[in-house]
């Protein structure tokens, strides 16, 4: 698919040559010109690409869309975004971003951000999207929202669990919750998208297939997540103070976790009757990574094969899960870095339960990853662009 064959393709969006004439001189935003791996060094290749913001820069997930967006060939960062941080170069808190991302943090200011970019990604925390989001939206910019104030479309499921007050309900009614194996046709065309988290991305792209079938009893579903210490993000605290998770492994909100009734919202969609589910997180002593081990009771006498199957036609064309043979499992080495999702089986007919392994990335297919996917979608591009990355191994 080449960079032509879309120029133009979403009549919403400003893809013109000058666009960039508007950024706020204090910002010093340079982007490297290394960062160009489609090759479109001339200003007609700028002029073509979609100009992109990230609001939360500075946490785990708004690096890691810096990392993607870099080598994207339809995309060009055109502001890097922290309310706590405004004026301060990004590399002071990113090293790692010297000479290829040279830009001051601007400020949150959504007249500004609009003069500047096409589309926003808002990797803030829940409470704060629900506030920026309208006032984005309500510039004309595109949004693709990280955090989990729109996912959860009855407002006060939402209250309940996260304790904010729920966004407005017309632009709750507007998000497309943004899985995409399971929403894609909802997303291409959309204005504003709600990225799924990180457990319940593992979890339902584990789930939904054998569900959807009706070979498992909805009412069943146990569900064992662990993840790695950045999901819970940059700031320190004592759970996730070194001394504290090295060489340990804990569970930490017991039926409990914010991600229960999204994950249970997607569930009831698929059976189509109330699905409630025991869900357990733990916290293990590595950076990145998610494994979900999901149990369920068979409906019928399906083998490994049968699954499979099943699982490989229901993914098909969908590049980013990747379904292992009978007898072998994934492990999160495996998607390290990546946007894939690898998911394995195991039917036991003694007892007559399905085990499911589910291995995703946290900060990429749970974050940043599936949110540029989910880019790729709303603009009618191949969902794979910017994206085809082979896991970091060893």
């Amino acid at each position: 698919m080449t960079v032509t064959d879309h120029v133009n393709g979403n009549g919403n969006v400003k893809l013109s040559a000058t666009a960039n004439a508007t950024t706020n001189t204090t910002t010093n935003a340079t982007i490297n010109a290394t960062a160009n791996t489609d090759g479109l060094g001339s200003s007609q290749g700028q002029a073509n690409k979609v100009k992109v913001a990230i609001v939360g820069s500075t946490g785990y997930g708004g690096v890691e869309l810096i990392r993607f967006l870099l080598g994207h060939p339809r995309a060009e960062i055109v502001s890097v975004i922290s309310a706590s941080s405004a004026g301060v170069p990004i590399t002071d808190g990113f090293p790692h971003l010297t000479d290829i991302l040279v830009s001051d943090l601007d400020g949150v200011d959504p007249a500004e951000i609009a003069e500047k970019a096409d589309v926003v990604f808002t990797a803030t925390p829940s409470g704060v999207s629900s506030k920026l989001v309208p006032q984005l939206l309500e510039t004309g910019v595109k949004v693709i929202d990280l955090s989990g104030d729109f996912r959860i479309k009855d407002g006060s499921v939402y209250e309940a669990w996260y304790k904010h007050d729920a966004p407005d309900e017309r632009v709750l009614e507007q998000a497309v919750y943004g899985l995409c194996e399971i929403n894609g046709d909802d997303a291409s065309g959309s204005e504003f998208i709600s990225n799924p988290g990180c457990y319940p991305t593992a979890t339902l792209l584990g789930l939904i297939p054998a569900l959807s079938a009706g070979w498992i009893d909805p009412a069943s579903i146990i569900i064992d997540a662990k993840s790695g210490v950045s999901g819970a993000g940059r700031g320190t605290n004592l759970m996730t103070h070194y001394a504290e998770i090295n060489e340990n492994f804990k569970a930490y909100k017991v039926n409990k976790h914010q991600h229960i009734p999204e994950i249970e919202q997607s569930l009831t969609q698929i059976a189509g009757e109330p699905v409630t589910v025991t869900f357990t997180t733990q916290l293990v002593p590595m950076t990145r990574g998610i494994m979900c081990t999901m149990y369920a009771q068979l409906k019928g006498a399906y083998t490994d094969e049968d699954l499979t199957e099943l699982y490989r036609q229901y993914y098909e064309g969908r590049p980013f899960v990747r379904i292992r043979e009978a007898g072998k499992w994934p492990a999160t080495k495996e998607v390290f870095g990546s946007n894939y999702c690898d998911i394995g089986f195991a039917a036991d007919h003694r007892t007559g339960r399905l085990t499911i392994i589910s291995v995703i990335d946290n900060v990429v297919k749970g974050a940043a990853g599936q949110a540029i996917q989910n880019l790729n979608l709303m603009m009618g591009w191949d969902e794979t662009t910017g994206l085809k990355l082979s896991p970091i191994y060893p």
